[in-house]
């Protein structure tokens, strides 16, 4: 676990406080991955995706993510297994990181049992720790766009490929997703959850997949028509 500091929060005062100072991150633990997919990716919101760096922490909590299925079409693992997306085959509460367009990075959390390849990709967070870190990594003039989707955020956190296969549900690793004791009062402030198609895929493109915090300014693209929800947010026992 890591503290955060006072200076960390001085932007997030403007957003819901969920961070304090002094504040201690436990990750979810490997049994929060273990349902599917579909599942998991609404209740990961509103949870913080924190990258561990030398130069100290950054991230924040999720407000958008999107589920592939072992049965979806659009699922990187549909054709099987290979060794681009061998981490979705593995444990879940890793990490599968993947290259798109020759030069940009996507992060998911993987889910399911070993075996079933089913994975969360993370399309957007709130950068309420470490701000100028990732301001650093990520010099954009305008704060909502600084990781208000999957590429942006992943270079922002710095994440690339040598964080594929990593222990998400781990403290001492480089990237890892901790609870958020404040999060049922996060999720009414930033809520309700809408539940809609994924973005930027051909197959399997009206499932409805994707899950965002509406009341968020990071979500990386609003539907004027969706349905809502309120999802369960208690994850099991972080201890």
């Amino acid at each position: 676990m890591f503290d955060v500091s006072g200076s960390d929060i001085q932007w997030f005062k403007t957003l819901p406080s969920t961070i304090l100072p002094g504040m201690k991150f436990v990750p979810l633990p490997r049994s929060f991955y273990e349902p599917s997919a579909e599942e998991v990716a609404p209740i990961l919101l509103g949870h913080f995706l924190l990258r561990n760096t030398p130069e100290g922490v950054c991230g924040g909590p999720i407000v958008e993510a999107e589920a592939y299925l072992s049965t979806d079409a659009a699922c990187h693992a549909a054709n099987g297994e290979t060794k681009r997306n061998r981490a979705m085959w593995g444990a879940p509460g890793f990490s599968y990181v993947y290259l798109i367009y020759g030069y940009h990075f996507c992060f998911n959390a993987v889910c399911r049992p070993s075996g079933i390849a089913e994975a969360v990709l993370i399309r957007a967070i709130e950068p309420s720790v470490g701000e100028n870190l990732m301001r650093e990594r990520r010099p954009v003039p305008d704060l909502k766009a600084l990781t208000s989707g999957p590429a942006k955020l992943c270079a922002a956190l710095d994440i690339d490929r040598r964080l594929d296969a990593i222990d998400v549900c781990d403290k001492g690793s480089p990237l890892f997703i901790a609870r958020n004791p404040s999060i049922e009062a996060y999720l009414r402030e930033r809520g309700p959850t809408v539940e809609t198609t994924r973005v930027g895929i051909s197959k399997a493109a009206d499932l409805p997949l994707r899950f965002y915090l509406e009341g968020s300014p990071f979500v990386s693209k609003r539907v004027t028509r969706a349905r809502k929800t309120f999802p369960k947010s208690n994850p099991p026992s972080a201890s």
